[in-house]
Parts: structure tokens; sequence; C-alpha cells
């Protein structure tokens, strides 16, 4: 698709930052990183510049038949250049909304997008000296970190780490290869699992492992530690620094994971009273009022009732449930998934909100 220029080039203080509620994204390009993983670069579809932090993520809603799905991805891009940002994503065999966008995305598509969001930035956490460990596509809020630390602190003292099966499934290689010639502080390892026939490899074979973990980075106590990567991973290596003595008040890991479904108390076991305390909420676009059990979400509330609120991570991480409240008020424990000003304006996040007697939510 041919894409046209802009008519216009304002400058940076002549934009406005880009808005979930008000703008899309538009697709501008699409570079294939390593066998099933690309990275979708995206500007706005209205002249906006984007405001965030390194590491930060944005969930984004695919048009993936027969529904639509919601899926989030940390930014791989650095928000030193505002004018874009960029998602790498890696689609494994059971993938559905990785798959979507790695067959179907195309430079010009427009999508709707919710964030950008997170904790987990360096930015948030800051340290004098950095550990970044990761695993597969876990290394793409690495990469907005360390971006971001070349365009604006080249000085910074970070051991990066990487794990991938083979030397071609290195994401970003090339890149960090490039930057340690910027960077002094920079030091890369790669630990990869086997090698292509035919191919030379003198770095690292094998897992990452506690008896490696001093080799790696030999100061790792004093460094604050960033980790991402599968699950397993991370356990495994929350595992072995805690063995170690490491302070862990200076470890982060990044996790989209839903919550745990609450546990409700059993219906004969709730009160006559609780009964009479369940809430109601009206949802205003619905036209519609439905009982909310003690304990329970709005989000609950409106899937009982058939009232479609879009939503991810369903643990107050990713924000995607945010919807405005008219009135009431609501018992409202997130993790991060909203900003104070936007709380200011009487939005919550479904997901995590349980109400605090009747209340208007627009939805």
């Amino acid at each position: 698709m041919n894409m046209t220029l802009p008519q216009t080039y304002p400058h940076l203080d002549q934009m406005q930052p880009w808005n979930d509620r008000l703008h899309l994204l538009e697709c501008l390009s699409v570079i294939e990183e390593a066998p099933n993983v690309k990275t979708f670069t995206f500007r706005s579809d209205n002249q906006n510049w984007f405001r965030y932090e390194p590491g930060q993520f944005m969930t984004f809603e695919l048009p993936v038949q027969p529904e639509a799905v919601l899926r989030t991805f940390t930014l791989s891009s650095s928000p030193s250049r505002p004018f874009t940002i960029a998602v790498t994503a890696k689609a494994q065999d059971s993938s559905i909304g990785a798959r979507w966008m790695l067959d179907h995305l195309t430079p010009g598509a427009r999508l709707k997008a919710f964030g950008p969001l997170g904790d987990f930035s360096m930015r948030k956490h800051p340290g004098e000296k950095y550990l970044f460990i990761s695993a597969g596509s876990g290394i793409t809020p690495m990469m907005s970190m360390t971006r971001w630390m070349h365009d604006c602190a080249p000085q910074s003292d970070v051991n990066f780490v990487t794990c991938a099966r083979r030397p071609s499934d290195i994401i970003f290689r090339r890149e960090l290869e490039y930057l340690t010639s910027c960077m002094p502080n920079l030091k890369l390892a790669f630990l990869i699992k086997e090698h292509e026939m035919g191919q030379v490899w003198t770095g690292i074979r094998g897992r990452f492992e506690e008896a490696r973990l001093p080799l790696l980075s030999p100061d790792f106590r004093d460094r604050t530690i960033f980790c991402c990567g599968p699950e397993t991973f991370m356990r495994d290596v929350r595992t072995m620094l805690e063995a170690s003595g490491f302070d862990m008040t200076h470890y982060h890991q990044e996790s989209f994971g839903p919550a745990a479904e609450p546990v409700l108390p059993m219906m004969d076991a709730i009160s006559t009273e609780a009964v009479e305390r369940s809430a109601m909420v009206s949802f205003s676009m619905s036209g519609m009022e439905v009982p909310c059990a003690p304990g329970e979400t709005i989000l609950k509330a409106a899937r009982g009732a058939g009232i479609r609120i879009a939503a991810a991570c369903e643990s107050g991480l990713c924000g995607t449930c945010k919807v405005m409240k008219i009135s009431g008020e609501v018992d409202m424990d997130h993790n991060g998934g909203i900003l104070d000003d936007e709380i200011d304006e009487g939005y919550v996040l479904a997901c995590c909100s349980k109400p605090l007697g009747n209340v208007e939510i627009e939805a």
C-alpha cells in the first residue's frame, strides 16, 4: 500500500499527545526480526506524539474472526523517538492474536489500542546499574529501555542477558551489537540451546542457571534487575535470585497473566442481609440495570447481563476495561492500569471495581 506523506509537518510542541479514547493507531511499517517474529511500527491517525515510559505496554483490539480479541504487547520502541511507537510480536503455535498480526497486519491498517501503561520501567524503578534478563520475546521491554538509554543516557551501566533457542532466534541481535559500540558500559550475553548446522557459534550454550549468574554478571547483587520472558523462565530466575541472597526489592518482572478468579461466597452462605446489600449497577448506554452481589466486580455484573466491556488482563493492569463512572462510589483495587488524572475524571477499571452502593456506568 502506498502511504501518502503528511501535508503539514508540525513541531512536537505544536502537537497533542496521543489519546486512546480519541485516536487510532495506523500501521506504518512491518519488519521481520526473526522466524515468526515481526516488529510493527505505528503512528497516530491524527498527527499526535506518544507519551510513555520505556518498558510500558499497550493492549490492541485485533479484528480476528469471528470475534475481535484483545492482546497486550510490550512496546519495543523508545519514548525518546515520540512520533511513532512499535511492538515486536512473536507468534507461537497456539497464538491467535500474534499470528493474526504476522499474517494480516500491513501498512495502512488502523487499530484500536489502549494505553500505554505499566510499571515495568527503569524510569519507575531507577538504579545505579542494571541487569536485564530475558528470554524469547521478553526482550522487547529491555530493548525499549536500552534504546532510551542509548538516546538519553549512553553512559548507563547495563548487563544485558537474553536467551533463545538458536542464534537466528535472537531478536534485535545486530542492533544490540551495534549499541555496544555507542554505549561503553553495555555488556551483552546471548545464551542459546542449540545452533544450526554449518553455522559457527562462539557464544554460550545451555540454560540460564544459577552457576552461570556470577559469570554473566559478577556484581549482580549490586544491580537493579528486570526480568521478562515465559512464566516458567521468570519463576526460575526469581528462585535463583532468592537462593543467592539477592535483595528482591530490587527485582522487577513483567507479567500480563490474569489474576485468579476471586472466590465468592456460596449463595447458601450469603446472608439475607448481604443479598439486600447487593448494589444495583445501571449501564447508561445499554439501558440496563442489574444487581451486583457483594464482592462482585462491575465487569462480572456486566457479563452476567450480556453487556460487553472490553477486557484483557482482568487484574487491573492493562487498563483495557476502563469505563466512565457517572455516579456512585466503588472500591477499586488496581495494579497501575489507570492514571490518577483518569480517576479524577471519573474513570474506573471494571475488572477490579466493586460497587459501594448503587452506581451508574457508561457502558
